[in-house]
């Protein structure tokens, strides 16, 4: 009779999904725009004088002169700034969608239009414009002093509402070799990417560091095309990363991988409050004394300390024992933050903890 013990699978994934092919990105664009006919939502132009800068030198790029010294009050113009991802491979014509948002005091976007916008890449050029009716969601109203807003009215968004002016040169359709590019660095990971891709094209492809991989690629741009789409979805089983335990001290939320392990130790969990008071008191003369009344202020501090249990932690070499240690103490996440952190320092977490 024979034993046969079976460790647990790990899913293999494409490797569309665990890297990208080097060149083969997003670039950033921005442009300064004005968005008008808003409700009497825009900016105060008394407070924002960049808006009425920007609205004198677009009316007299339209043929509109304006008297010397000319105030402008205006409610209906708010300035904004335009963003927008280039995606690989646009050509002119297509159609972007571009994020608006407030750059002024205007209370809100909603039914306003963007006037014709350049979009700009880091290198400056112009890669895009920008026009179009905003769609925001939210709402909001007020009333006697009392205001309510639903989501956020200072941004929107116009789906299609850039056109592309310019095309980005790319160089994955030049050279002998493209280079697929890991999105987290892992020498097991490309080793399984480089064996992969070499099952398929026997001798194509080598790994030159944790992230990258080098592959040849054939010439002809057709033929190259059809390999990387069958390179990208090739099945690759990703390495398990190493143990790591994320903490987040703003919300308290903690996040540990299957890895992390614990040994034998002891923890005492207590709390520590403080409590200061400020009571008022009024020291009041008699009627005819002549004295004048005093406030004084009589402050007490008082500190209490609940006394903690010491659990014994057994060592854990899986994440549902790591749990189960862990939820014996009862303490809550704010607490279990500075327990894991002293775990850490005592050499008992078996794991990097990164706070974020």
């Amino acid at each position: 009779m024979a034993l046969c013990l079976v460790a647990p699978a790990v899913r293999a994934e494409r490797l569309k999904d665990l890297a990208s092919i080097g060149g083969v990105r997003n670039n950033q664009l921005v442009g300064y725009g004005l968005v008008v006919g808003l409700d009497g939502s825009g900016d105060q132009t008394t407070q924002t004088p960049f808006t009425v800068q920007s609205i004198i030198n677009m009316l007299g790029n339209l043929g509109v002169t304006l008297p010397p010294g000319q105030s402008l009050q205006l409610k209906n113009v708010a300035a904004v700034m335009v963003t927008a991802s280039l995606p690989p491979y646009a050509r002119p014509g297509q159609q972007i969608d571009v994020t608006v948002s407030s750059m002024g005091n205007a209370r809100s976007l909603k039914g306003g239009t963007l006037v014709m916008t350049p979009l700009k890449g880091a290198d400056g050029q112009i890669y895009a414009m920008a026009q179009g009716s905003l769609a925001v969601s939210g709402a909001g109203g007020a009333s006697g002093g009392s205001k309510v807003t639903v989501n956020h009215l200072a941004a929107g968004r116009i789906p299609g509402g850039a056109t592309v002016e310019r095309a980005l040169p790319s160089a994955v359709g030049q050279g002998e070799y493209v280079f697929i590019e890991l999105n987290d660095a892992d020498f097991a990971t490309a080793q399984n990417a480089v064996d992969a891709i070499n099952r398929l094209a026997p001798g194509s492809a080598q790994a030159v560091d944790a992230r990258q991989i080098q592959v040849r690629a054939p010439d002809d741009p057709n033929q190259r095309v059809a390999f990387l789409g069958r390179v990208e979805n090739l099945d690759v089983t990703p390495a398990i990363q190493a143990a790591k335990v994320i903490v987040n001290s703003r919300t308290g939320s903690v996040v540990m991988n299957q890895k992390v392990a614990l040994q034998n130790c002891a923890v005492a969990h207590g709390s520590l409050t403080v409590t200061v008071n400020n009571e008022p008191q009024v020291s009041q003369p008699g009627a005819l004394s002549g004295g004048q009344t005093v406030v004084t202020n009589k402050g007490s501090v008082d500190i209490k300390q609940e006394g903690g249990t010491l659990f014994n932690l057994k060592a854990g070499t899986n994440l549902a024992d790591v749990v189960k240690a862990l939820n014996a103490v009862g303490a809550n996440p704010l607490e279990l933050i500075a327990i894991l952190q002293a775990m850490k320092a005592s050499g008992a977490l078996r794991a990097e903890l990164e706070v974020i």
